[in-house]
């Protein structure tokens, strides 16, 4: 589809009323604070449990939101945002507005992906990108706090540059596990969840924010929470009680031809062009598929983790690993960034990606992972820059994808050692 169109889209779109289903309301509707619509006793125990849990959460975020009423904060994203992070960090905004709270949603990286790119461009999503030089150049004594959505800093050039300005950190709401020491005045962690957009949902479940479907602004922020909690689900496929319960809520407000375009968009020929790389220099091992693409450029990004979700389908392979050097013209930088994919059981893509590539200097790990899927960032540093002969690229490439190939096959062949010495 030709997204130069947004706009005429997004028009059409806010005028689609979404169509409820009188059998899921009751089923799925937590009760607010002050309500009780649902009988504990008609949910069972393992609900019992959750939506204490949740009530127990969205009470204390509601506090937090309270005492911070007419300021304004930073929503900090992963460099390179997915649609659960884009569309949970949307929630937050809309949500800190009924505390009279400004939030500015940013991110560092770029929107690479097709999906993402139609997503902020037909539901209007407000993200905003600031390269790192911007951030630093910015006035930043207007924001009081910060939150980190979908992450938790790791995966973030901004958070250092917020943190070293004395912006405290307001709300971390992330769905993976634990990844390093954050001092914050709410914390919502739930790696047992699949997406980060199903702790929303349960927030405005909770009644921190009743969605209404006349406000266009509520259809589009549940259409994207929706594609984020498919996208981070594997469409709904990975998904637990909690996910499938969020979903069916969202049913009654999302408007699904606007989903269906975001679906639609179209794979660039760039992107197709990497997979093609993939697929021509991976390696078959132990039913792992691992891949090294070469030199990337910064807007291409997303071209990784699609070459992986390509790769796992294959005959024989249940795990693929996909990785390149991306270059980041603005800042003259360079990272190895790669993704992983799997469809074994037993395979834990976080404790994996831990194992095989450990942690930095500040005890940080350079990647984790959820279930079926994972990825990792390695800052090339000193050796990263202009280069300006082919043979000086090449030799490059080689010494990153052999020493990330050595780590992986330490994982993939325990018995072998891939470092030969005399």
């Amino acid at each position: 589809m030709n997204l130069n169109s947004s706009h005429a889209l997004n028009n059409s779109y806010s005028q689609t009323e979404p169509k409820e289903d009188p059998h899921l309301i009751a089923a799925v509707e937590l009760p607010a604070p002050d309500t009780s619509s649902i009988a504990m006793s008609e949910l069972g125990y393992p609900a019992q449990r959750s939506n204490s849990v949740v009530m127990q959460k969205a009470e204390a975020l509601r506090q937090v939101f309270e005492q911070h009423r007419q300021e304004r904060q930073l929503v900090i994203l992963q460099d390179f945002p997915d649609p659960d992070a884009l569309s949970s960090a949307w929630t937050y905004q809309l949500i800190a507005q009924e505390y009279e709270i400004q939030c500015d949603i940013v991110y560092a990286g770029t929107l690479s992906h097709q999906e993402n790119i139609a997503l902020v461009k037909l539901t209007g999503l407000p993200a905003q990108r600031w390269t790192l030089q911007a951030a630093k150049s910015k006035d930043l004594s207007m924001y009081t706090g910060c939150a980190l959505i979908d992450n938790q800093g790791t995966t973030s050039q901004l958070l250092s540059v917020i943190q070293e300005s004395g912006i405290p950190i307001a709300a971390v709401v992330d769905h993976h596990s634990l990844q390093g020491d954050l001092k914050a005045e709410f914390t919502d962690l739930r790696p047992t969840v699949r997406a980060t957009a199903t702790i929303f949902t349960q927030y405005l479940q909770a009644g921190l924010l009743k969605l209404d479907s006349s406000v266009a602004q509520h259809i589009k922020c549940a259409t994207a929470l929706m594609h984020g909690l498919r996208s981070d689900t594997d469409r709904l496929m990975q998904a637990q009680e909690d996910d499938f319960l969020a979903a069916a809520y969202l049913s009654r407000f999302y408007d699904a031809q606007l989903l269906n375009a975001i679906l639609q968009a179209n794979r660039s020929k760039r992107v197709m062009d990497v997979i093609e790389r993939s697929l021509k220099n991976r390696m078959v091992q132990n039913n792992f598929s691992i891949a090294g693409v070469g030199y990337l450029r910064y807007d291409d990004r997303d071209a990784i983790p699609q070459a992986a979700d390509f790769l796992v389908t294959e005959e024989n392979v249940h795990t693929a690993v996909v990785y390149g050097i991306v270059h980041d013209e603005d800042e003259e930088l360079e990272v190895v960034i790669g993704s992983l994919r799997t469809t074994k059981l037993t395979l834990d893509p976080d404790e994996f990606i831990k194992e095989a590539f450990g942690q930095d200097s500040h005890g940080r790990f350079f990647g984790g992972g959820r279930t079926s899927a994972g990825g990792f960032e390695v800052p090339i540093g000193f050796l990263s820059g202009y280069i300006e002969t082919s043979d000086y690229a090449k030799k490059k490439w080689e010494v990153f994808d052999t020493q990330i190939k050595q780590k992986l096959l330490r994982l993939v062949n325990p018995r072998d050692n891939p470092i030969q010495t005399e």
